[in-house]
C-alpha cells in the first residue's frame, strides 16, 4: 500500500498526540490535556474503575487519583489508525506499570494492559482526540485491598 505524503504526515501527527497523552499523564501536567483532547472530548476509564465524562471532568479525575501512585509509566505501541480525511479511528496498546507506596520504604508494583480505543478529528491547530475509550485486556498483581479513589 502506498501512503500519500499528507496520509504519512496524518500518522505521524497521530503518533506525537498519542506520544503527548501519555507524557503528559506521566508528569501530571493535565493542562497540556488540552493539546491533545477536543474541547468536547468523550473520555471513558469506566472500566478500570475511573471516571467517564468531558475534558474538564477527566483532567479533575486524574488531578485527584493520579497522584495517589508513586510511579506509573503509560507505555504505547502497536498502534493501528484508519484514516478517513479530516477523521481517523484508532487502537492502541498500553501497558501501564503502577506503584503503590506501602509506606516505610516498601511498595507495590502492579500492571495494567489495555487498548486505547479513540477516535480523531484534524483541528486548525492540528490532530486531537475526540474519544477514548480505555478497553481492559488484564491486571496482574493488584492488591486485593486497591480501589480507585473516588
Amino acid at each position: 500500500m502506498t501512503m500519500s505524503m499528507q496520509e504519512i504526515s496524518d500518522r505521524f501527527e497521530i503518533q506525537d498526540l498519542l506520544v503527548a497523552y501519555s507524557y503528559a499523564i506521566d508528569s501530571q501536567n493535565w493542562d497540556a490535556l488540552d493539546d491533545v483532547f477536543t474541547p468536547d472530548a468523550f473520555i471513558d476509564y469506566s472500566e478500570f474503575g475511573g471516571g467517564s465524562g468531558d475534558l474538564p471532568a477527566t483532567k479533575k479525575f486524574l488531578a485527584m487519583a493520579m497522584p495517589n501512585f508513586s510511579s506509573f509509566q503509560h507505555m504505547v505501541a502497536t498502534s493501528k489508525i484508519t484514516l478517513n480525511g479530516d477523521e481517523a479511528e484508532g487502537a492502541t496498546i498500553c501497558h501501564n506499570p503502577m506503584v503503590i507506596d506501602k509506606g516505610d520504604g516498601e511498595t507495590h508494583v502492579f500492571f495494567c494492559g489495555l487498548w486505547y480505543l479513540d477516535k480523531f478529528v484534524r483541528t486548525p491547530d492540528g490532530w486531537r482526540i475526540k474519544e477514548r475509550i480505555e478497553k481492559k485486556s488484564y491486571m496482574h498483581n493488584v492488591p486485593p485491598d486497591f480501589a480507585v479513589p473516588e
